[in-house]
């Protein structure tokens, strides 16, 4: 662990922590607390210092635990022991996980979280923000014997998992926006993009990136270019970050699981009850190209089926966005 991470789970409790203390149970220098502490509060962190006091946090903050993860998998614990990797930081969590792989002997279930990313993604090549330890960002892994044609669908049923992860931890009034966003009060509160490689006749590679909003700081506000919604406004508390991992976990390895032996059919008429865009008239961006239309539905393969007027047309994942018409 890093000394960033040490000083932050020693402020994590929320009470002041003078300089002098911190320099001790960690072994350094006033000024090495100092200079960790400016870093803390560049990542996005409300650390308060008050003369005669210390340092303490705004509010006290539950950090990433591998071990309550695993507590909170209850049964499930035993088959992500060996597969569940907890950072501190990274650039990106499937990056990361793409690396582990590479040297694993079995992929399915393998997992990555981190308290901070700096080059996470989202959609048609926009950055993932998300202020450092507030966060849900990590990854999965899975592998399917046969060619990536097969995992047509994946990213919407890996979207309703989420979902369904969410209402279980307690939050209600969410859904689904194609092709993989979760959505509460038309906001976006989740998002995922899954890397996928694989040769034509298998076997294919998944990694599955899922992006959580718990809280977003302001700095961090003013970036994002789209309506969006994290935990702490939905629920009027901070998240328990643990718990929730625990869950979206859970239920992504069941989709996995389902997915692999009887593919998006399972999922296509539970996805289509909670899609928010049925039924209504949309604008869809590919590329250069614009297309407004009533979305119908999706196929047996989760693409868009969207309504121009006399035609019918089937979108599928890529560059397209579905944005309410203005």
């Amino acid at each position: 662990m890093s000394t960033r991470a040490e000083i932050l789970r020693m402020l994590s409790d929320g009470a002041f922590h003078s300089g002098t203390d911190l320099g001790k149970r960690l072994g350094i220098t006033r000024a090495a607390v100092c200079k960790n502490i400016r870093r803390l509060t560049q990542s996005g962190l409300d650390v308060h210092r008050v003369t005669g006091r210390g340092y303490k946090l705004d509010a006290p903050l539950t950090l990433l635990n591998r071990s309550r993860i695993l507590k909170h998998l209850g049964a499930a614990a035993a088959d992500f022991r060996d597969r569940l990797h907890v950072l501190d930081e990274t650039d990106s969590t499937n990056r990361h996980l793409a690396e582990l792989i590479s040297h694993a002997k079995t992929m399915n279930g393998m997992v990555c979280l981190a308290e901070a990313q700096s080059g996470g993604r989202g959609r048609r090549g926009r950055a993932w923000v998300a202020t450092p330890y507030h966060n849900l960002m990590f990854s999965m892994a899975w592998q399917f014997p046969g060619g990536p044609g097969l995992v047509s669908g994946l990213s919407l049923a890996a979207g309703l998992a989420v979902l369904q992860a969410l209402e279980e931890y307690g939050v209600d009034g969410t859904g689904l926006k194609w092709p993989n966003d979760v959505l509460w009060d038309g906001r976006k509160l989740a998002g995922l993009l899954a890397d996928v490689q694989g040769e034509s006749a298998g076997p294919t590679q998944v990694i599955l990136g899922v992006g959580v909003n718990g809280y977003i700081g302001r700095e961090d506000a003013e970036r994002i270019d789209q309506p969006w919604v994290d935990l702490r406004n939905i629920l009027g508390e901070t998240a328990d970050r643990n718990r929730l991992a625990a869950l979206v976990m859970r239920h992504l390895r069941s989709m996995f699981q389902e997915f692999a032996a009887k593919g998006f059919a399972p999922f296509r008429e539970a996805w289509s009850s909670r899609h928010l865009y049925h039924g209504r008239r949309v604008r869809l961006i590919q590329g250069d190209r614009e297309f407004l239309g009533t979305v119908e539905g999706i196929d047996e393969n989760g693409g868009l089926i969207v309504h121009l007027g006399k035609d019918r047309q089937v979108f599928h994942s890529g560059e397209i966005s579905v944005r309410p018409m203005t």
